[in-house]
């Protein structure tokens, strides 16, 4: 995080915008590319790195871990991998994940079958608050040992020393799924992942490794890593950002005659849930010049100004939504009628409790809000008026997509919010204020 704490106030309607934009990279991308290249063997080239809070300490995780990187020009690494088992540290190394729990998953599964690892992975305050349990049950599986009872961060672990392939049933985390993954890597035999036919995580860590290696296999439903197969090293692009788009996306839809077109989005099939979701209740959302690019499928999207009907969706959404339902329920809440969305109990597993906060938030605007453990139902209006001359506030939450959808909610509206701490944003969208004023987006920025 950076070291400046800032709030942004916001009290201006957007007017109409007919704009062309760039997105950030895509986060899950970029922290799995540096990740998968450290175990390569040879010389990665990655370019177009999402240059954000949350990748910067997957940066530093690896160079304590003995990573060679080099930056060769703007958003352009080159990461010096030495194959699989090649990091090390001291012992009692402690490895600092941020705000990231992409970065603390996916590095604990990296480790966990790494030769001669006893360290400590930590995180932010905010990180330090998401349960670990399940990541734990599964590298305990290989071997790991971690300390006994211990759920949450910091994690002191001790890597295996004869790991075993595992066979894992996949949930809807594909953090979890790519831990086991990575962590397959490095163990002798075969790891055997099956996942649910109607609920399938994101795929990016399988993508990387089919485009660059013999360890995996993908088979429908199943993946089957290959222990102990080298990995080729990198040559990737990474696309912009789906999860960020989607709130410019949003923002555009409810301003009026306004138009927007975002270049070279990742427009992975397990990403998209947020644009099916609007398109199929009347969003006007196009996919344009669409290419598959290093396994990944890349595009324009163009949006336009609509009128939605109520949002419906059922848990299987959840797998290629669960970044975006934050926004998602700002939709809901110009939109009139009552919205539905279900299977959204991993939310309270965020970097906030996301469900229970977006709660509070419409509650302050006068949108009735209820929320049980797997559901959110919103009763949206067709105008939301600040009647009682309130400001919409949102406290130190640490958590990116809230602040983010705040300020979108009061562009679109012309109701003033006071969002604390927005530098949080930075860990996965550094560009989202720029952007926002590219489109006529007005804000003030006070230092905390």
């Amino acid at each position: 995080m950076p070291n400046t704490s800032y709030s942004v106030v916001s009290k201006n309607k957007i007017k109409s915008f007919n704009k062309t934009i760039f997105v950030d990279s895509d986060k899950s991308i970029s922290i799995r590319a540096f990740l998968i290249g450290s175990i390569c063997q040879g010389i990665s080239e990655i370019k177009n790195i999402l240059e954000s809070d949350d990748v910067f300490s997957t940066i530093e995780c690896l160079k304590k871990l003995g990573v060679k990187i080099k930056k060769t020009g703007k958003k352009n690494y080159s990461v010096y991998g030495k194959g699989l088992g090649s990091l090390h540290a001291k012992k009692n190394t402690i490895l600092n994940c941020g705000n990231s729990g992409t970065l603390a998953r996916l590095l604990v599964g990296i480790l966990s079958t790494t030769p001669f690892i006893d360290l400590k992975i930590t995180g932010d305050m905010s990180l330090r608050k998401r349960n670990m349990s399940s990541l734990i049950d599964l590298m305990n599986k290989f071997g790991v040992s971690f300390e006994k009872n211990r759920k949450f961060m910091p994690l002191k672990m001790l890597s295996s020393s004869m790991p075993l392939g595992i066979s894992y049933n996949s949930g809807v985390s594909a953090q979890l799924k790519s831990a086991v993954i990575l962590a397959g890597l490095n163990s002798y035999g075969f790891t055997l992942i099956q996942e649910r036919k109607d609920f399938q995580s994101r795929n990016h860590t399988e993508n990387i490794l089919l485009k660059n290696s013999r360890a995996i296999q993908v088979k429908k439903d199943k993946i089957k890593i290959f222990g102990k197969s080298p990995l080729n090293p990198l040559k990737l692009f990474v696309p912009g950002d789906p999860s960020s788009a989607a709130f410019f996306c949003a923002l555009t839809i409810f301003t009026k005659n306004s138009k927007l077109k975002i270049k070279n989005v990742c427009l992975n099939s397990r990403r998209t849930g947020f644009y099916n979701i609007l398109k199929k209740h009347g969003a006007k959302i196009k996919f344009k010049n669409v290419k598959r690019k290093n396994n990944e499928v890349v595009g324009d999207i163009i949006v336009k100004n609509s009128n939605l009907k109520p949002l419906k969706t059922s848990s299987k959404y959840y797998p290629s939504t669960t970044d975006e339902y934050v926004i998602l329920s700002v939709c809901a809440a110009m939109t009139p009628g009552v919205s539905v969305f279900n299977g959204i109990g991993d939310l309270s597993n965020k970097e906030s409790s996301r469900a229970q906060e977006m709660k509070k938030i419409l509650n302050q605007v006068g949108v009735k809000c209820k929320v049980t453990k797997d559901m959110m139902k919103v009763y949206g209006k067709r105008k939301i008026l600040n009647e009682r001359k309130k400001i919409i506030q949102v406290k130190k939450l640490n958590d990116h997509r809230i602040c983010m959808a705040v300020i979108c909610l009061s562009l679109a509206t012309g109701i003033k919010c006071n969002i604390k701490n927005f530098e949080t944003v930075e860990t996965s969208s550094p560009s989202f204020l720029k952007i926002i004023k590219s489109v006529g987006g007005k804000f003030e920025i006070k230092k905390n």
